[in-house]
């Protein structure tokens, strides 16, 4: 029988996450050179919020599910008993509050503990896919996390930069001494810098004893960034090396095609109105830094220093274009996989220490960019065995 999927959705229309997720369910997706239908039937839907453009109705009447005016009654299926085999809770995209950090305030937990509530109530607790970081609160998230453990049911979420596709194929070899790594992001804070967080994350997670947590932060911004790589507290070659995987570099490559060294003669300086530098000290002694750099590349880079090795490990998370976006279909694969065997392919620990990183750094931030000791982000987990991004 297939598995009895609802979805609960911000909103669900083109191009929202809920419509790039829920849809692949409803029709399938490209996975390893195969068109692949999952083995699930979407039989509820909840959404918050309907602005213009709104697909749920239509999607409801097309594919035959019923869309219900609370959470509780999505996953009973307007019964009095949970009647699904597993939850897409996808809070991304709407009109919903900005905090003075930045931070859009999802109601990702309220939904997740109303899911849980329903669990306990009816004796039955079902897998759960959290898209994104797990909440805006780190006290929040780990309450999620943490629920999933106690009733014993699996929690997926996260990002798909970790698993869509690397140019080059990288996966650092599990049990590797890293020295220092960095990661190259571009976007908005918030959204876009999680994104860039969770990528670098999913590679330094397969270090030599794991990861351990995060004993501090920091964020800095405008020239204090350049002056950061001046004195050495971030490393220009790695930052060479990460730029050097990227293919949508801006300033005069796009504006006549010549190309371009990112790295001499200031041109990042030009190119980049606002960096911002990420700085993560990790309890285990790993130093780890995120640059910001709307301007000068479009897409996201990673580089490492390993022991041992002479030249950096770099790498690009491709992310493919709109409106398709198929490294959605990668994340919909794992998604898909954990509903399949009630298994999740990868830890919800590594969505929970990069959710508490980045509120802390954003704290940092808005705190006068100062260094804040984490000692809440004493997470611990071990990396998967197997790679867990796309590699055909």
């Amino acid at each position: 029988m297939p598995k009895r999927v609802a979805i609960l959705a911000s909103i669900y229309r083109y191009l929202s996450h809920a419509q790039h997720i829920g849809d692949r369910f409803l029709v399938g997706y490209p996975l390893r050179g195969r068109w692949h239908k999952p083995d699930v039937q979407v039989v509820s839907l909840y959404v918050d919020q309907k602005p213009e453009g709104d697909q749920s109705e239509e999607r409801a009447k097309e594919f035959g599910f019923t869309v219900y005016p609370t959470i509780a009654e999505a996953l009973r299926c307007g019964g009095s008993k949970l009647a699904v085999d597993a939850v897409l809770l996808i809070a991304e995209h709407g009109e919903y509050p900005i905090n003075e950090k930045g931070q859009k305030l999802y109601p990702r937990y309220e939904w997740f503990k109303q899911c849980v509530d329903v669990f306990e109530q009816d004796g039955r607790a079902v897998p759960v896919y959290n898209d994104k970081h797990l909440s805006w609160s780190f006290e929040k998230a780990k309450w999620m996390v943490d629920a999933g453990h106690r009733l014993k049911f699996p929690v997926l979420a996260g990002s798909s930069l970790p698993v869509t596709w690397r140019l080059p194929d990288l996966e650092l070899p599990l049990g590797c001494e890293i020295e220092e790594a960095l990661m190259v992001g571009v976007g908005g804070s918030d959204p876009m810098d999680y994104h860039a967080l969770e990528a670098m994350q999913c590679m330094i997670e397969r270090r030599k004893g794991g990861e351990t947590g995060v004993r501090a932060v920091q964020l800095i911004e405008g020239d204090a960034v350049w002056q950061a790589g001046d004195e050495g507290r971030w490393s220009k070659r790695l930052l060479e090396a990460a730029l050097s995987r990227s293919d949508r570099p801006q300033g005069l490559t796009i504006q006549d095609g010549r190309t371009q060294n990112l790295m001499r003669d200031g041109e990042l300086a030009r190119l980049v109105e606002k960096p911002a530098a990420y700085f993560i000290e990790h309890r285990d002694g790993l130093r780890t830094t995120l640059l910001m750099l709307n301007g000068a590349v479009r897409d996201f880079n990673f580089a490492a220093r390993l022991k041992g090795q002479r030249e950096p490990a770099a790498t690009q998370f491709f992310l493919s274009p709109t409106p398709n976006v198929t490294y959605s279909a990668c994340l919909v694969s794992k998604i898909d996989e954990m509903f399949t065997t009630g298994k999740a392919p990868y830890p919800a620990e590594r969505t929970l220490i990069v959710s508490g990183a980045l509120e802390a750094c954003l704290t940092s931030k808005v705190q006068g960019h100062r260094r804040l000791e984490t000692p809440q982000l004493a997470v611990r987990y071990t990396a998967p065995k197997t790679p867990q991004h796309a590699i055909d």
